[in-house]
C-alpha cells in the first residue's frame, strides 16, 4: 500500500505577505487547487517541466479562502480539500514550493493590471505561468488567459495555458467531483481526482453505541458544508503512518437519534485507543445508503453484512490512498 510520500525536493510553503526568497523567479501555476484533481496535476506537472528546462523552481499559487466564499460568506462550500490538505497534496506532486495569498479585501480589491504588477512581477519575480484555459483573475475577473499572456510579454515570463483536461470525453472539474460524491459515486469521483476522495479529522468521543453493538467507532466531525452523500463506505484510513482498512458511516444516525452528521469509522483488526489521534480516511467504495432498522438487532445484522461487502471491495483496491505528504 502507498505510505506517506515526502517531497523528493527542498519545499517551502510561503503565505501571507511573505516574499519566499527560494520562489522568487518561479514558473507558477495559478489556481485554487480544490482537490488537487488530475487537470490540476497536468499544470503542476507543466510547471514542473517547464522549470526544470530553464533551472526555476516551480510553485503552485492559491488562494485562502476560497474566493468564492470570500464573495458569499453565508453560502456553504462543500470543499474537496481544506488549506492544509490542499497544501500536503500539493507538497506530494514534486513542486517546490506552495504560495498560498491571503484571499481578503485587499487582493480582492486588485485590478488584473495590478495583480500581474504587484504580485506576479514585484513580489515573486515569475518567469512563467501555466494557467487553465477558463483562468480569469483580478477585481470583477477582467484578467484573462490572452491578457496575461500579453503582460507576461511586456514584463519577461511566458504563459502557456493548459488544455482542459477530460476523461472519456467527459471534462473533470472540482464541481464535477462535488457532484459525484453528493450523489455518492465514489468511483467517479476517483477517477477524476486521480486518488480516492479523503477527510481529514481528530477522533472526538461519542455515545459509544458502537462498542455496545460490537462495533468500536472512531467519531469524527467533518465540516458541516460537505456534501458527500450519507451512506455506508468502505474505507481506508492512516494514522501515525500506518494504514487500516475499515467501514464507515456518514450521516445521521435514523435508528437511533437522527442527530447531527457524523462520519464513524470502525477500523478492521485493530484495537487501541484513538481518541484524539488525527485520522486520514479515504473512501474507497459505496456500500449503501443510509436506513433507519426497525430493531437493533437487524442493524448489527446489516453491519456485519456491511463490513464483509467493505471488506471485499478492499481487497480488489488494495494499494489506493491519496498521495499525501506532510505539512511543511
Amino acid at each position: 500500500m502507498t505510505e506517506m510520500n515526502a517531497p523528493t525536493r527542498p519545499f517551502t510553503l510561503a503565505s501571507g505577505e511573505a516574499a519566499a526568497p527560494e520562489l522568487r523567479g518561479a514558473v507558477v501555476t495559478i489556481g485554487n487547487f480544490d482537490g488537487v484533481h488530475l487537470g490540476h496535476r497536468a499544470a503542476v506537472a507543466a510547471a514542473r517541466a517547464r522549470g526544470d528546462a530553464t533551472g526555476r523552481p516551480a510553485a503552485a499559487l492559491t488562494f485562502e479562502p476560497h474566493p468564492r466564499s470570500f464573495f458569499r460568506p453565508t453560502e456553504p462550500l462543500f470543499r474537496l480539500s481544506d488549506a492544509p490538505t490542499k497544501v500536503r497534496l500539493l507538497a506530494a506532486t514534486g513542486l517546490d514550493g506552495v504560495i498560498v495569498l491571503d484571499f481578503k479585501e485587499k487582493l480582492a480589491a486588485l485590478s488584473a493590471e495590478d495583480f500581474v504588477q504587484q504580485i506576479l512581477v514585484e513580489r515573486f519575480a515569475i518567469t512563467g505561468a501555466m494557467i487553465g484555459h477558463d483562468f480569469n483573475f483580478g477585481n470583477k475577473r477582467t484578467g484573462t488567459p490572452a491578457f496575461l499572456a500579453e503582460r507576461g510579454e511586456k514584463h519577461g515570463f511566458s504563459v502557456e495555458v493548459v488544455p482542459h483536461y477530460a476523461i472519456d470525453g467527459r471534462p473533470v472539474s472540482s464541481g464535477a467531483i462535488r457532484n459525484a460524491l453528493t450523489l455518492g459515486k465514489i468511483d467517479d469521483a476517483t477517477a477524476m481526482l486521480g486518488y480516492p476522495w479523503f477527510v481529514t479529522g481528530e477522533v472526538v468521543h461519542g455515545e459509544k453505541r458502537g462498542r455496545d453493538l460490537g462495533f468500536p467507532t472512531a467519531n469524527i466531525r467533518v465540516d458541516p458544508a460537505c456534501g458527500l452523500r450519507h451512506g455506508i463506505y468502505a474505507v481506508r484510513v492512516r494514522f501515525d503512518g500506518h494504514l487500516y482498512d475499515g467501514v464507515a458511516s456518514f450521516g445521521r444516525r435514523p435508528t437511533f437519534d437522527n442527530g447531527p452528521v457524523l462520519l464513524e469509522v470502525v477500523l478492521f483488526d485493530f484495537e487501541g485507543d484513538l481518541y484524539g489521534k488525527t485520522l486520514d480516511v479515504a473512501f474507497i467504495a459505496w456500500v449503501r445508503e443510509e436506513l433507519k432498522f426497525d430493531s437493533v438487532e437487524a442493524l448489527i445484522v446489516q453491519m456485519k453484512q456491511d463490513s464483509q461487502f467493505s471488506r471485499n471491495a478492499l481487497k480488489q483496491n488494495t494499494g489506493s490512498f491519496p498521495p499525501l505528504a506532510p505539512l511543511p
